[in-house]
């Protein structure tokens, strides 16, 4: 594509300036209001402009892209209240060896959570176990923060639903889930191998001591016995799914049942005129009798309940099995997570409303206004004019060109965010692989995936999941630590470079 007119080039500069900004510093003193309402802002922009028509934005949203986000987001959602992720937390600690075990524990169920669930869900539900068992094996948490983030981004490589732009990859690309997964695990489990080493060197010594970082983190007191009880009975904010209103037995919304007041307390005894009770001694030995009854009946319903939520729990693990083989044997993708999602809603059995609350919608909304932006830069002409002076050069066929390629996306991925990255360069390098082989294709799809993925770990800034562990540590009430941007790059900086590098020859296409 040439560059468009002057106006129209000058115009989607701006527009797409303000989209970026407001996605790299979504808190910006002269305009706070966010990465999702920026990215609106920048799609607006791209009509009001004229860079391109309504119809041509509505054309731009990535239906099965969203279709798919929205699938893994809910499966995620009822795995967490299956108690998946606590499960997890609980294999960080069992049977530990020391500071070194668990933080091979962490990189190892990090990626593996990351390649399954998503990368920032992963983050997201794990900080605060790291958090709690650095504190109360009094060790060090900027290894094990660490750790997990690098870990979910190098894991979340492996698949298509392991992080958004694989998303994108996979369903612009049409490589099926297998091929995928295959073409990425060698070199997804040689980085975690190597990235896990590097966070060892590093820190070594600071593994093997407690914890001196009293600035950051105090030491716990909490005994162990009552540490390993604290750890087992962590939650995550489970979905609350709603409940009866009955006065009898109310639903916790996790397979056991609270009692209200009015069941538990007595009936009223009616009174005679004289203060005495109605009735004879029968009488009130049947109201006695009462409570008796009905502790009965709220134990024979919590039995229920605890057969209902081992059912529910069974069937979100089979569904979720059957949603990964589905995927694995080349089913559409989108319409595989949605069947999924809809089937755990009908075994649920309840109003899907609490659930489907904690769906990420302005996570959704996000990528609506980035696709409408990124189309409306691409439209000037200017990624395709990037693209031409650097595509003889950055061919997917020699080392040389694979070894640019991936310094032009490691620096736009960081500079632009990974998943603009991909929008704006995917087309273009298919397009330039196929001009030498269309066997080239989907190794060029898959060293955009390995590479953009990995980009995430070289700054604090250059991955969600990044900024998901910095700001979960930050808030952590009990166990907060700041995860400082020269503390992640100093780390950042040599594990992206050397595990990207040792990653690409293993990529098959």
């Amino acid at each position: 594509m040439e560059l468009a007119g002057i106006g129209k080039v000058v115009l989607g500069s701006i527009a797409f300036g303000v989209f970026w900004v407001m996605a790299v510093f979504p808190a910006v003193p002269f305009l706070p209001i966010g990465r999702t309402a920026g990215s609106l802002l920048g799609s607006l922009l791209m009509i009001v402009f004229q860079v391109i028509t309504p119809s041509q934005a509505y054309a731009a949203i990535d239906l099965p892209i969203l279709c798919l986000l929205f699938g893994t987001m809910v499966v995620s959602i009822y795995l967490e209240k299956a108690h998946m992720f606590r499960y997890l937390g609980r294999l960080l600690s069992w049977k530990s060896f020391g500071g070194r075990d668990l933080l091979v524990r962490v990189c190892l169920i990090s990626a593996l959570a990351s390649a399954l669930f998503t990368n920032d869900t992963t983050c997201i539900v794990l900080t605060e176990f790291v958090l709690k068992f650095t504190k109360q094996h009094n060790l060090p948490p900027l290894p094990f923060l660490l750790a997990l983030a690098s870990s979910a981004n190098i894991g979340s490589s492996a698949t298509p639903i392991g992080n958004p732009q694989n998303l994108v990859i996979a369903i612009q690309s049409k490589i099926h889930f297998g091929k995928f997964l295959l073409g990425i695990l060698p070199a997804m489990l040689v980085g975690i191998v190597v990235n896990t080493v590097i966070i060892l060197c590093m820190f070594w010594r600071s593994l093997s001591s407690p914890s001196k970082d009293v600035e950051s983190l105090k030491p716990s007191p909490t005994p162990p016995m009552e540490a390993a009880a604290e750890m087992s009975s962590h939650k995550f904010s489970p979905a609350k799914m709603s409940h009866m209103s009955t006065p009898e037995v109310v639903d916790d919304g996790e397979g056991s049942h609270r009692f209200s007041p009015a069941m538990m307390s007595h009936p009223p005894v009616e009174l005679g005129p004289e203060g005495s009770m109605i009735g004879d001694v029968d009488k009130v030995g049947k109201l006695g009798a009462v409570p008796a009854v009905i502790d009965e009946v709220a134990e024979e319903k919590e039995r229920k309940g605890r057969k209902r939520a081992l059912f529910l729990k069974g069937s979100v693990y089979v569904v979720t099995v059957g949603m990964l083989a589905a995927l694995l044997s080349g089913l559409d993708m989108s319409w595989t997570a949605i069947t999924a999602a809809i089937l755990l809603v009908v075994i649920d059995f309840r109003d899907a409303g609490p659930c489907l609350e904690k769906v990420s919608y302005s996570l959704l909304i996000f990528f609506c206004g980035m696709f409408i932006t990124v189309d409306g830069f691409n439209k000037t002409g200017i990624p395709s004019a990037f693209w031409n002076l650097m595509e003889p050069s950055a061919r997917v066929n020699r080392a040389s060109g694979v070894a640019l390629l991936s310094i032009v996306i490691l620096l736009l991925s960081n500079f632009a965010s990974n998943v603009p990255t991909v929008l704006l360069l995917g087309a273009q390098v298919a397009k330039s692989a196929a001009a030498v082989s269309a066997s080239d294709v989907d190794k060029a799809w898959l060293i955009l995936a390995w590479v953009s993925t990995v980009a995430g770990n070289f700054s604090l800034l250059g991955s969600a999941a990044n900024l998901i562990v910095c700001e979960q540590a930050r808030r952590s009430e009990e166990h907060g630590y700041n995860l400082t941007f020269w503390k992640h790059l100093y780390f950042g900086l040599p594990s992206t470079l050397i595990v990207t590098a040792i990653g690409l020859p293993l990529i098959r296409g």
